[in-house]
């Protein structure tokens, strides 16, 4: 039985990466491997996220979501976002019955946070 499913994002700057993760979306890093680090672990609100610089970005980032996160105010972290001057697309209504954002990280990563309408 899959219980969960964490999406592993290949970056080129594990640095800017994780700054962007814990100071804007408010992630916090539970684990790093690499010295320097090149591999984080991330958590918020019991959701992981792997950043992996060993393999490097993509050479053409998909346009589509590379993480889709569940939330329950999506209106509120728009706000939030908003406030730290981080480009977001929406809030909109879904046709499937989801309210959502949209964020790209530094390097070109798709993340899209929704909830149920």
């Amino acid at each position: 039985m899959i219980t969960s499913a964490i999406p592993v994002l290949r970056i080129a700057d594990y640095p800017r990466a994780r700054s962007f993760w814990t100071e804007v979306l408010e992630f916090e890093v539970i684990e790093e491997g690499g010295d320097p680090a090149r591999f984080g672990i991330l958590i918020r609100d019991g959701q992981r996220v792997f950043l992996d610089a060993w393999h490097g970005a993509d050479a053409e980032p998909s346009p589509g979501w590379r993480v889709y996160c569940h939330t329950n105010d999506v209106d509120g972290l728009a706000k939030t976002l908003a406030a730290r001057d981080c480009a977001l697309e929406g809030p909109r209504d879904a046709p499937y019955g989801m309210r959502e954002i949209e964020v790209i990280d530094p390097d070109g990563n798709r993340i899209c946070f929704g909830m149920d309408i």
